[in-house]
């Protein structure tokens, strides 16, 4: 499981393992999660970087109705988590 580092607001480093990755529409979303082992809450991130930008820049899905789009990509990739 990879892990990815972030900075958000320049609170201090936040740490997330990554479940899974997929592309959907042209747009490239992570599955993470915060505890490497065990249960941790579940949450998607979308690529919002273009592809002449060296580091990926990265947000919370927030729309409803994208995320539980993206949601049913990943349950189907990873049959034995529930993401509801």
């Amino acid at each position: 499981m990879g892990k990815i580092t972030f900075d958000p607001d320049g609170n201090g480093p936040v740490d997330f393992y990554v479940l899974e990755q997929t592309r959907l529409g042209g747009v490239d979303y992570l599955l993470v999660t915060d505890a490497e082992e065990g249960d941790g809450d579940a949450m998607i991130l979308k690529d919002l970087s273009s592809e002449q930008e060296t580091e990926a820049l990265y947000e919370f899905v927030e729309s409803d109705e994208e995320l539980e789009a993206v949601a049913q990509v990943f349950s189907n990739i990873l049959d034995d988590i529930d993401l509801k």
